[in-house]
């Protein structure tokens, strides 16, 4: 065989193993452990476990018994609480109903809250809510809660899709004083840059897929953010606002990751100084 061909052939070999392998990427489900601490956290939610899923896009690449195995490991973590952030179903209504079928299994004594992303507005935004309330999510679109624990309380609240909703700040601060521990859930974290408070602790935004394809894990060739790398995925600080933004577990076409595995994230609170640093992240693919 000449030279030539064996080369021709070798690489044919090496596309076909990539291309392999960023389909079971997009498979290799990961925990991400991360530990927020607060001098605003009341001393009863230290320790309170939160687990934020984001851009799930159940449809032809995301199965629904994809949905209900992550419904089941998010379950065996115990959260306390459960954040979801947008981008549920892949385009198509249909694939709603079934989809939030395997979400009401979802378990967390202190509520699960909701946005929506910019795939419920392309679908169906009516639904998409009606079937939130059916299944005892809490719509945080310009909504916001006061959730309680022992003799203390965090506000949760959210707001619309930058890209086709509308956005009301107030909906979640007008009630907040700045040593209350607030969270805001943003599907698109180029909001972020909208916010001209301080009142806010922790934002959990997704949207980005952290670039879905990467170059080993370091920079992305195309991320949909006007902020391009600043947003892709991790946790950003702004003052006294820390930010934290999922990679997310489904993906859109095509359905690859490269050093971009789907994400579980689980947030622990923490009350202490707010100058002292927070843990790094650790990771889990069991």
């Amino acid at each position: 065989m000449k030279l030539r061909t064996k080369i021709l052939y070798g690489m044919s070999a090496v596309i076909t193993l990539l291309l392999f392998y960023t389909y079971l990427e997009s498979r290799w489900l990961k925990v991400t452990e991360l530990t927020v601490t607060s001098g605003d956290l009341p001393a009863s939610f230290n320790g309170t476990k939160i687990v934020f899923v984001s851009d799930i896009h159940h449809g032809p690449f995301f199965s629904r018994a994809r949905v209900a195995d992550m419904v089941e490991r998010i379950n065996k973590l115990h959260p306390d609480l459960v954040v979801l952030g947008g981008d549920y179903v892949h385009r198509s209504s249909i694939y709603l109903l079934p989809f939030f079928d395997e979400l009401r299994k979802l378990q967390a004594p202190l509520g699960i809250f909701a946005v929506l992303g910019n795939h419920e507005h392309w679908s169906d935004v009516r639904l998409t809510r009606e079937l939130m309330a059916r299944n005892g999510i809490n719509s945080c679109d310009n909504k916001s809660s006061w959730v309680k624990r022992g003799d203390g309380r965090i506000k949760v609240g959210g707001v619309g899709d930058w890209w086709e909703g509308r956005q009301n700040l107030a909906a979640t601060t007008e009630d907040v004083k700045e040593s209350d521990f607030c969270i805001l859930v943003s599907h698109n974290p180029d909001y972020l840059e909208e916010i001209p408070t301080a009142l806010v602790d922790l934002t959990l935004s997704g949207h980005t897929h952290g670039g879905q394809v990467t170059l080993f894990g370091l920079w992305a060739p195309q991320v949909p953010s006007l902020y391009k790398q600043k947003y892709r995925y991790g946790m950003v600080t702004s003052g006294k606002m820390k930010s934290y933004i999922t990679s997310g577990v489904g993906t859109i076409t095509p359905p690859v990751r490269f050093f971009c595995r789907p994400e579980i994230v689980l947030i622990t609170l923490q009350h202490g100084s707010s100058s002292a640093p927070d843990s790094g992240q650790r990771r889990s693919g069991l």
